[in-house]
């Protein structure tokens, strides 16, 4: 019993290993984390020096703040050097806000030397609509109140619930989803998400 055990767990062990074998026989590299989030990318190049995506925690304890960009979440060390814009302090950023930190190596880790925080989008007033007026229009219906409302939220956003009617396209695949809107000008487009940004 014990030798079958044995042999199974090298069999297991060996298959693993070939696994991780690529085509040409070399160790297959895993691919390297994003360094800059999707929405991101409508606004910015990508930087080797800036990691662009969501705040996701911070640990003044360990002196490190957390970034999450699409699946991967990369853990930066700071300290009171790092210079902090657009918030009086690491606590008071809200998670899953925009952030970009600009690091580099310091002591083999990543290290900030400043962390910005997306201030609010600056829309003219008279392209803003009150929550009042757009109730008015989903109760009249797009077809009578001419408009389409597109949630440009993630689809797994939308998909947890949005206004009724609305169609989905996520900012930062709006090219490619260009074709779900209307083929008339006239048209009134109503664009919503999360909140500010």
């Amino acid at each position: 019993m014990f030798k079958k055990s044995t042999t199974l767990a090298t069999a297991v062990l060996v298959a693993a290993g070939l696994f991780l074998l690529s085509s040409d026989g070399t160790t297959a590299e895993p691919a390297p984390k994003p360094k800059i989030a999707a929405p991101c990318k409508q606004c910015h190049a990508p930087d080797e020096k800036i990691l662009r995506g969501g705040f996701a925690g911070v640990s003044k304890k360990a002196e490190t703040i957390q970034i999450q960009i699409g699946p991967a979440t990369w853990l930066v060390k700071f300290g009171d050097d790092t210079k902090l814009t657009g918030a009086e302090k690491f606590s008071a950023i809200p998670k899953e806000k925009e952030i970009a930190i600009a690091v580099t190596e310091k002591e083999g880790s990543l290290y900030a030397t400043g962390v910005s925080v997306k201030p609010p989008a600056k829309i003219a007033p008279e392209k803003l609509m009150t929550t009042e007026d757009l109730s008015k229009l989903v109760a009249m219906g797009a077809d009578k109140g001419n408009f389409t409302l597109v949630d440009s939220r993630p689809g797994a956003r939308y998909n947890e619930g949005h206004i009724p009617g609305a169609i989905s396209i996520y900012d930062a695949e709006f090219e490619k989803n260009a074709g779900k809107l209307p083929k008339e000008k006239d048209k009134l487009l109503v664009f919503y998400c999360a909140g500010a940004t």
